[in-house]
């Protein structure tokens, strides 16, 4: 059965007589991401307890060719982070169980190396600002926020 349908793509590809820049798909073929050329496959940690923003997150990450991580909530965030090792963990201060503080100050206690965190935020308070910035967060996002704003920090983060 596959030399039957090797043969039949070679025949079909002989067929066509349009040609395909190297960097297009071929038709009736996957379009490689990033992840799968090698370009990214960087690991990301989202944690957040709000649904729809975990998914708008990951939807746009996942097609820049991150490999995305996800938890609900405070407790399990710092589990994956901790047995995971992410490249980057965004983090949603304001959460149950452990608020993004307390798993930022407990990140940053426990690793040699400060693993990269973007807070994201619906506070509008400077103090919670000032302090994330003294925990050492890499970046602080409000919400609500542009999925470009968040792509942009991220590949800011990850690049080189």
């Amino acid at each position: 059965m596959p030399a039957k349908r090797s043969t039949a793509k070679k025949a079909a590809k002989k067929s066509s007589a349009k040609a395909v820049p190297a960097d297009e798909p071929v038709e009736g073929e996957e379009p490689q991401t990033a992840a799968a050329t090698g370009e990214r496959g960087r690991k990301v940690l989202l944690v957040d307890d709000d649904i729809e923003i975990l998914e708008s997150m990951r939807t746009v990450l996942e097609s820049r060719g991150y490999e995305i991580l996800v938890a609900r909530d405070g407790n399990q965030g710092l589990a994956m982070a901790e047995s995971e090792e992410p490249d980057l963990v965004v983090l949603d201060m304001m959460m149950p169980k452990r608020s993004g503080f307390l798993v930022l100050e407990k990140l940053r206690r426990s690793r040699p190396v400060p693993m990269r965190v973007i807070m994201i935020t619906a506070n509008e308070g400077s103090r919670h600002k000032a302090y994330a910035e003294m925990l050492g967060v890499d970046d602080y996002i409000r919400k609500p926020f542009a999925m470009d704003r968040l792509l942009d920090s991220v590949d800011r983060l990850l690049a080189g």
